[in-house]
């Protein structure tokens, strides 16, 4: 029976923490005698005085009471929120800061999760995160997604929109966000008072009553298209023609109502209805159109979202003759990039809207060689692999934070793709699974290189290579 860990720490105590790293979430992490402390919004390097929340049997939280000895990384955050609302994790953390914890987050996960050495990462992990040009950050997310509620307030109960606090559902209002566009802060602000003025139910998850629970707001970085969908708790829109000419007076493009009566986090139900406008809209990406809808996943940020693409692009080395299948492939974003460049490429996602999406893209951008199925990416290659013997000479792989299935990844090993790109979202999933591929499997890891994606975040995104092992 092993010992309980007595904690040297008790809850509302205050300490003083040297803090030796950030976490992935981007808290500092310090030891006091050897028990380990995480203090968000602390910096490595920086002595605090730190108070305890909440001690664990491992490990305790604490709040910065006080910064006795500051990091020379430390800046003034630029937001009135920072550290209250759950967004922006590094906004204290100079940008060129930011990029170098990206990239030793990235190394971390490697070793630890992933089982690689120092021998196998040399040369292979890039030295530096892809970073945005400084000073150009702001504003970068092309789709918001607000939760609506009820809170008290000085004048009462009024509706508002916004964020969550760290780790909880408790909504900040937000109407001036850094990260998402300008055109989502004026939308949501009408949006608001618009429902405030017209007595509009809003969702109480406590009780499973109200009606909308969800703004989100999508805009063509290219075009300048306004995506608008509300999510609602029932089966109608509330005041529907009242909505209409709120929208139609926005200018906005498509104004979409998504049904989602579940008891559950989730935000999107599975169905969506277009009120007014077209159902989706346009976005372009380098000499490519694409047909948006509110269901498909697109990368946030337009602007990394070249810098990713063509290193994917870089690293995967095409001749031409290549035929690629692209799991989780979306609306066919990275499909259509390389049926530029290859003989075929076979597309697939659990989505059918954004598979619509994908077929009508490539029509759009008259591209003949692209070829997209509906359902899981583990069961539908597969299937297409011992039924017609469809096989990839590259693979493509874009999972959400969940990482591959594992079915997914023993049919990556049976077809034997000469070569894999994994692009990823989460680095301790990638991480996982790139020690399957190559530690279990029989693949040998090329390059890794991080790409800031989400600026002011702790996330990370990855665009990794790795190749087939030859036998001589």
């Amino acid at each position: 029976m092993k010992s309980r860990i007595t904690a040297p720490v008790e809850k509302n105590q205050d300490i003083e923490l040297l803090i030796e790293d950030l976490g992935s979430r981007g808290e500092g992490i310090g030891r006091f005698e050897g028990f380990t402390v995480f203090a968000e919004g602390a910096l490595p390097g920086e002595t605090i005085q730190a108070h305890i929340v909440q001690v664990r049997q491992h490990f305790a939280f604490a709040k910065i009471k006080s910064i006795i000895k500051a990091s020379p990384e430390r800046i003034e955050p630029s937001c009135p929120l920072a550290g209250k609302c759950g967004g922006c994790q590094l906004n204290h953390l100079s940008y060129q800061g930011q990029l170098r914890y990206k990239r030793e987050k990235v190394r971390q996960v490697l070793k630890r999760i992933g089982h690689f050495s120092a021998e196998e990462m040399e040369g292979v992990l890039a030295e530096e995160t892809l970073g945005m040009p400084q000073g150009c950050w702001q504003h970068y997310r092309n789709k918001a997604q607000f939760p609506v509620q009820k809170i008290t307030q000085e004048k009462g109960r009024t509706i508002h929109a916004g964020f969550f606090a760290p780790r909880s559902h408790r909504l900040l209002p937000v109407y001036h966000c850094e990260l998402q566009s300008e055109k989502a802060n004026e939308l949501i602000a009408e949006i608001t008072e618009f429902m405030r003025e017209h007595g509009i139910s809003v969702y109480d998850e406590a009780v499973h009553e109200g009606q909308v629970r969800h703004v989100l707001i999508r805009s063509g970085y290219a075009t300048g298209q306004i995506s608008v969908c509300l999510v609602i708790n029932g089966t109608r829109l509330q005041k529907e023609a009242e909505w209409v000419i709120l929208m139609q007076r926005l200018k906005v493009t498509s104004f979409c109502v998504n049904f989602n009566q579940n008891k559950s986090n989730v935000i999107l139900g599975e169905k969506t209805e277009a009120l007014c406008g077209t159902p989706y809209i346009e976005d372009r990406l380098g000499d490519l159109r694409f047909q948006i809808s509110p269901a498909a996943f697109y990368q946030v940020n337009p602007v990394q979202t070249a810098c990713l693409y063509e290193t994917a692009l870089s690293l995967a080395d095409l001749s031409g003759n290549e035929t690629v299948w692209d799991a989780y492939c979306g609306i066919g974003t990275i499909s259509l990039f390389l049926a530029q460049r290859v003989k075929k490429v076979y597309g697939v996602e659990i989505v059918p809207e954004a598979i619509q999406n994908a077929k009508l893209n490539a029509r759009l951008n008259h591209l003949e060689n692209a070829e997209f199925y509906v359902g899981k990416a583990e069961e539908v290659i597969p299937a297409l692999y011992k039924e017609k013997g469809i096989r990839a000479d590259v693979m493509v792989v874009d999972p959400p934070r969940a990482g591959c299935d594992e079915a997914l990844l023993r049919t990556i090993g049976e077809m034997a793709p000469q070569k894999l790109i994994y692009v990823s979202c989460d680095p301790a999933t990638l991480a996982r699974d790139l020690d399957i591929l190559c530690h279990q499997g029989e693949y040998h890891l090329e390059a890794v290189q991080p790409v800031d994606m989400f600026p002011q975040t702790a996330h990370v995104e990855c665009v990794v290579l790795i190749s087939k092992v030859q036998k001589y």
